[in-house]
Protein backbone atom coordinates (compact mmCIF):
# COMPACT_ATOMS: atom_id res chain seq x y z
CA UNK A 1 0.00 0.00 0.00
CA UNK A 2 1.32 3.29 -1.02
CA UNK A 3 1.95 6.07 1.67
CA UNK A 4 2.35 9.55 1.92
CA UNK A 5 5.80 11.17 2.92
CA UNK A 6 6.71 10.82 7.19
CA UNK A 7 6.06 14.52 7.44
CA UNK A 8 3.03 14.45 5.97
CA UNK A 9 1.70 11.45 7.28
CA UNK A 10 2.35 13.19 10.86
CA UNK A 11 0.58 16.28 10.01
CA UNK A 12 -2.12 14.25 9.42
CA UNK A 13 -1.82 12.49 12.70
CA UNK A 14 -2.10 16.05 13.87
CA UNK A 15 -5.33 17.04 12.34
CA UNK A 16 -6.88 14.01 12.98
CA UNK A 17 -6.51 15.21 16.89
CA UNK A 18 -8.26 17.97 16.66
CA UNK A 19 -12.59 17.07 17.37
CA UNK A 20 -14.52 16.07 14.46
CA UNK A 21 -11.53 15.77 11.63
CA UNK A 22 -11.41 12.86 10.49
CA UNK A 23 -8.77 10.65 8.01
CA UNK A 24 -10.05 12.58 4.36
CA UNK A 25 -10.66 15.37 6.25
CA UNK A 26 -6.60 15.40 7.60
CA UNK A 27 -5.62 14.13 4.30
CA UNK A 28 -7.11 17.21 2.46
CA UNK A 29 -5.95 19.76 5.15
CA UNK A 30 -2.27 18.15 5.02
CA UNK A 31 -2.22 18.06 0.92
CA UNK A 32 -3.48 21.85 1.11
CA UNK A 33 -0.84 22.99 3.11
CA UNK A 34 1.87 21.33 0.92
CA UNK A 35 0.44 22.69 -2.28
CA UNK A 36 -1.09 25.60 -1.76
CA UNK A 37 -0.27 27.86 1.21
CA UNK A 38 3.39 29.21 0.58
CA UNK A 39 6.60 28.49 3.35
CA UNK A 40 5.95 31.90 4.85
CA UNK A 41 2.40 31.10 5.34
CA UNK A 42 2.86 28.01 6.81
CA UNK A 43 5.61 29.28 9.33
CA UNK A 44 3.10 32.05 10.51
CA UNK A 45 0.50 29.06 10.93
CA UNK A 46 3.26 27.27 13.33
CA UNK A 47 4.04 30.28 15.32
CA UNK A 48 0.54 31.19 15.75
CA UNK A 49 -0.14 27.71 16.55
CA UNK A 50 2.99 27.80 19.91
CA UNK A 51 1.63 31.81 20.87
CA UNK A 52 -1.96 30.60 21.71
CA UNK A 53 0.22 28.75 24.29
CA UNK A 54 2.93 30.89 25.02
CA UNK A 55 0.89 33.82 25.25
CA UNK A 56 -2.65 33.03 26.58
CA UNK A 57 -3.42 32.09 29.98
CA UNK A 58 -6.25 32.01 32.21
CA UNK A 59 -7.79 35.05 34.20
CA UNK A 60 -7.11 33.72 37.73
CA UNK A 61 -9.91 35.52 39.23
CA UNK A 62 -13.17 34.44 36.62
CA UNK A 63 -11.46 31.43 34.30
CA UNK A 64 -11.76 33.22 31.09
CA UNK A 65 -8.73 33.37 28.36
CA UNK A 66 -6.91 36.58 28.05
CA UNK A 67 -3.38 37.69 27.54
CA UNK A 68 -2.46 39.06 31.12
CA UNK A 69 -2.79 38.03 34.73
CA UNK A 70 -6.80 39.08 34.90
CA UNK A 71 -8.93 39.36 32.34
CA UNK A 72 -10.37 43.02 30.59
CA UNK A 73 -13.89 42.12 32.10
CA UNK A 74 -12.91 41.39 35.31
CA UNK A 75 -10.89 44.62 35.12
CA UNK A 76 -13.57 46.60 33.80
CA UNK A 77 -14.50 49.10 36.61
CA UNK A 78 -17.74 49.69 34.85
CA UNK A 79 -19.43 46.18 34.54
CA UNK A 80 -21.43 45.12 37.81
CA UNK A 81 -18.74 43.16 39.92
CA UNK A 82 -21.86 41.99 42.31
CA UNK A 83 -23.50 40.05 39.73
CA UNK A 84 -21.81 36.70 38.29
CA UNK A 85 -22.62 34.37 35.76
CA UNK A 86 -21.73 31.23 35.77
CA UNK A 87 -20.62 29.03 32.21
CA UNK A 88 -19.30 25.76 31.03
CA UNK A 89 -16.49 27.39 28.67
CA UNK A 90 -15.03 29.55 27.16
CA UNK A 91 -16.90 30.05 24.79
CA UNK A 92 -19.97 29.99 26.15
CA UNK A 93 -19.09 33.19 27.95
CA UNK A 94 -18.04 34.92 24.14
CA UNK A 95 -21.50 33.88 22.60
CA UNK A 96 -23.34 35.87 26.03
CA UNK A 97 -20.71 38.79 25.32
CA UNK A 98 -21.54 39.13 21.55
CA UNK A 99 -25.50 39.66 22.38
CA UNK A 100 -23.94 42.62 24.16
CA UNK A 101 -27.06 42.91 27.13
CA UNK A 102 -24.85 41.35 30.06
CA UNK A 103 -22.97 43.75 32.08
CA UNK A 104 -21.68 41.76 35.18
CA UNK A 105 -18.98 39.51 35.43
CA UNK A 106 -18.14 35.71 35.24
CA UNK A 107 -17.10 32.67 36.14
CA UNK A 108 -15.69 29.69 33.58
CA UNK A 109 -16.20 26.62 34.78
CA UNK A 110 -14.35 25.04 31.84
CA UNK A 111 -16.93 21.90 31.86
CA UNK A 112 -19.46 19.94 33.40
CA UNK A 113 -20.29 17.22 35.98
CA UNK A 114 -20.63 14.15 33.84
CA UNK A 115 -19.74 10.94 35.72
CA UNK A 116 -20.05 8.71 32.07
CA UNK A 117 -17.42 10.63 30.78
CA UNK A 118 -15.85 10.80 34.14
CA UNK A 119 -15.48 14.37 35.22
CA UNK A 120 -16.19 14.96 38.51
CA UNK A 121 -16.70 18.41 40.12
CA UNK A 122 -12.90 18.38 41.40
CA UNK A 123 -12.03 18.83 37.95
CA UNK A 124 -13.58 22.08 37.69
CA UNK A 125 -12.68 25.55 38.63
CA UNK A 126 -15.23 25.45 41.39
CA UNK A 127 -12.94 26.30 44.12
CA UNK A 128 -11.81 29.74 42.84
CA UNK A 129 -15.44 30.49 42.90
CA UNK A 130 -16.04 29.70 46.26
CA UNK A 131 -13.61 31.52 47.32
CA UNK A 132 -14.37 34.57 45.23
CA UNK A 133 -18.01 34.29 46.53
CA UNK A 134 -17.16 34.06 50.39
CA UNK A 135 -14.54 36.80 50.09
CA UNK A 136 -17.13 39.09 47.88
CA UNK A 137 -20.69 37.92 48.35
CA UNK A 138 -22.49 39.10 44.88
CA UNK A 139 -26.01 40.27 44.87
CA UNK A 140 -26.97 38.13 42.33
CA UNK A 141 -25.05 34.27 41.06
CA UNK A 142 -26.56 33.02 37.11
CA UNK A 143 -26.37 30.05 36.52
CA UNK A 144 -25.46 29.58 32.85
CA UNK A 145 -24.96 25.97 32.92
CA UNK A 146 -26.13 24.17 29.52
CA UNK A 147 -29.53 22.72 29.14
CA UNK A 148 -28.30 19.40 29.33
CA UNK A 149 -28.22 16.65 31.83
CA UNK A 150 -24.25 17.78 32.93
CA UNK A 151 -25.26 21.44 32.71
CA UNK A 152 -28.14 20.62 35.01
CA UNK A 153 -26.03 18.68 37.67
CA UNK A 154 -23.89 21.03 37.77
CA UNK A 155 -26.27 24.02 37.95
CA UNK A 156 -28.06 21.55 41.26
CA UNK A 157 -24.42 21.00 42.43
CA UNK A 158 -23.31 24.52 42.57
CA UNK A 159 -26.78 25.30 44.63
CA UNK A 160 -25.93 22.94 47.09
CA UNK A 161 -22.29 24.60 47.43
CA UNK A 162 -24.13 27.80 48.11
CA UNK A 163 -27.02 26.97 50.38
CA UNK A 164 -26.06 28.11 53.49
CA UNK A 165 -24.33 31.18 52.17
CA UNK A 166 -27.86 32.79 51.63
CA UNK A 167 -26.99 33.96 48.37
CA UNK A 168 -29.80 34.86 45.62
CA UNK A 169 -29.47 32.22 43.09
CA UNK A 170 -31.18 32.17 39.29
CA UNK A 171 -31.08 30.13 36.28
CA UNK A 172 -31.36 30.88 32.63
CA UNK A 173 -34.82 29.69 31.21
CA UNK A 174 -36.95 30.74 28.69
CA UNK A 175 -36.00 30.43 25.55
CA UNK A 176 -33.57 27.38 25.80
CA UNK A 177 -34.82 24.09 24.98
CA UNK A 178 -33.68 20.62 27.10
CA UNK A 179 -30.78 19.14 25.71
CA UNK A 180 -29.38 22.49 23.46
CA UNK A 181 -25.89 23.73 23.97
CA UNK A 182 -25.29 27.44 25.22
CA UNK A 183 -23.08 28.38 22.87
CA UNK A 184 -24.85 27.10 19.31
CA UNK A 185 -27.99 30.10 20.61
CA UNK A 186 -28.84 33.15 18.89
CA UNK A 187 -28.59 36.13 20.12
CA UNK A 188 -32.80 36.67 20.66
CA UNK A 189 -32.97 33.38 21.77
CA UNK A 190 -30.04 33.83 24.56
CA UNK A 191 -31.07 37.10 25.15
CA UNK A 192 -35.11 35.96 26.15
CA UNK A 193 -33.24 33.32 28.41
CA UNK A 194 -31.54 35.82 30.33
CA UNK A 195 -34.45 37.98 30.35
CA UNK A 196 -36.25 35.01 31.91
CA UNK A 197 -33.71 33.91 34.18
CA UNK A 198 -35.73 32.78 37.88
CA UNK A 199 -34.80 32.15 41.31
CA UNK A 200 -33.28 28.65 41.07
Amino acid sequence: MLKYPKALENLMEDFMSLPSIGRKTAERLALYVYTKMEKEEAERFGKDLTAVHQQIHTCRICGNICENETCDICRDETRNHRQILVVETVKDLFTIENVNEYHGVYHVLNGAISISKGITMTDLNLSSFLDRVTQEPPEEIILATNATLEGETTARYIKELLREKNMKITRIAHGLPVGSDLSYADEMTLLKAMEGRREY
